[in-house]
């Protein structure tokens, strides 16, 4: 009896690393935590062919939508730990802790797969805005304290994170105007109903070119080959100012250490492929491809980021 016991334990135990030496046997759900249309979304359907036929499985995207991204994540947060439900998500998911009481963990539920990408955002004014550098909004913002606006797709968006950002490390008193989403905020922007924004470099790229809108500073520590002309925040005076929209991949926390380095080994071959990196730099996005080790790093870095923006916005956690 002793052995049919330590025999039945044994391949119960076995049954795991089984299926992680036979991953993939089915198709993979790539789980986008946003509606369809969004750069994000975008990329991830084009990681998704690829790995397909890097692993011989479909990769299927899934759009969980809704509440910053929050009802997608808490969705992979809890789903199977097989490797078989992926999270592609961006950087709300580092800013919704600081805004939101969450019903799972981030930092514990979710295990950094990959650093996909990062995308610098740009601050934009109306061409006919007498605003023409850094310089100039801070003295303008100095000089008449509340009277400068700065748009965003809402409270919690990176745009308006990165405006607040801003506005702190300048010690300026600026005013918020929050949009229903991204486009309207823009709109408004190239119309002058308000003075400025800080928009994701890919949506807005073309209005800059069809002389649209004013570029006055990239969110990035270098600058970009897109718009090779434009300053760094740094460049104009605001030293350490940084804001991505990054783009990572997650799996359930307790995911076999064989299935994560499967997929992450996938993934960056995918991520080297020429068609692949021409699609990502036509979206101002700059492939990173990270072990996972140094996107929890990052990440780290990220969610302590957000914290300090928030608690010092005066913002409450909802």
């Amino acid at each position: 009896m002793k052995k049919i016991i330590v025999g039945a334990l044994v391949a119960i135990s076995a049954i795991p690393a089984v299926a992680a030496a036979n991953y993939p046997d089915r198709p993979i759900t790539l789980v986008v935590p946003y509606a369809p249309g969004g750069t994000a979304d975008a990329l991830a359907r084009v990681i998704a062919l690829n790995l397909g036929k890097k692993l011989n499985q479909s990769v299927v995207v899934e759009n969980k939508s809704g509440a910053s991204g929050m009802i997608g994540e808490s969705y992979v947060a809890r789903a199977k730990a097989d490797g078989y439900t992926v999270l592609y998500d961006a950087t709300p998911l580092s800013i919704n802790p600081a805004l939101h009481t969450l019903n799972f963990d981030p930092a514990v539920d979710l295990a950094p797969l990959t650093m996909v990408s990062v995308t610098p955002n740009i601050l934009v004014v109306p061409t006919s805005s007498e605003l023409n550098s850094i310089e100039d909004v801070v003295k303008t913002a100095k000089a008449e304290p509340g009277k400068l606006t700065f748009a965003s797709g809402g409270t919690g968006t990176v745009q308006f994170m990165a405006g607040e950002l801003f506005r702190q490390g300048w010690a300026l008193e600026m005013l918020h105007v929050p949009y229903k989403s991204g486009g309207p905020a823009i709109m408004a922007t190239v119309g002058g109903q308000v003075n400025m924004m800080f928009t994701n470099i890919s949506s807005s790229l073309p209005l800059a070119k069809d002389g649209q809108v004013k570029v006055l500073a990239i969110t990035s520590p270098k600058r970009n080959a897109l718009l090779p002309d434009t300053p760094t925040m740094a460049e104009s005076g605001l030293e350490g100012y940084q804001v991505y929209e990054w783009n990572g991949m997650f799996v359930p926390k307790g995911t076999p250490d064989a299935v994560v380095d499967t997929l992450q080994a996938a993934v960056r071959e995918v991520l080297q492929q020429p068609e692949v990196k021409a699609k990502f730099d036509s979206l101002g996005a700059d492939i990173v491809a990270s072990g996972p080790d140094d996107f929890a790093k990052f990440l780290h870095k990220e969610f302590a980021k957000w914290e300090g923006v928030v608690s010092k916005s005066g913002l409450t956690k909802q």
